[in-house]
């Protein structure tokens, strides 16, 4: 008895996603050891120093105060 495969299906395969495992470790890595190289620490702290965080709670701001006197009666 021989097994006949369908054409027009692709074969399963999980070299793929194998693969890509693989080399979205070995990226990790890779970005793990230059960002401890002098280099990579500067422009960390480069890009850190221009990126503005984010204000935690609420922040009453000039168009927040507009409306909440627009809102009053």
């Amino acid at each position: 008895m021989s097994t006949k495969t369908n054409p027009l299906t692709p074969p399963v395969t999980t070299a793929s996603r194998r693969k890509f495992f693989i080399s979205a470790g070995a990226t990790v890595g890779a970005v793990a050891v230059v960002s401890q190289t002098p280099m990579g620490k500067a422009i960390i702290q480069e890009v850190g120093s221009t990126v503005e965080g984010k204000k935690d709670g609420y922040q009453l701001t000039a168009h927040v105060r507009k409306y909440y006197e627009t809102t009053l009666i």
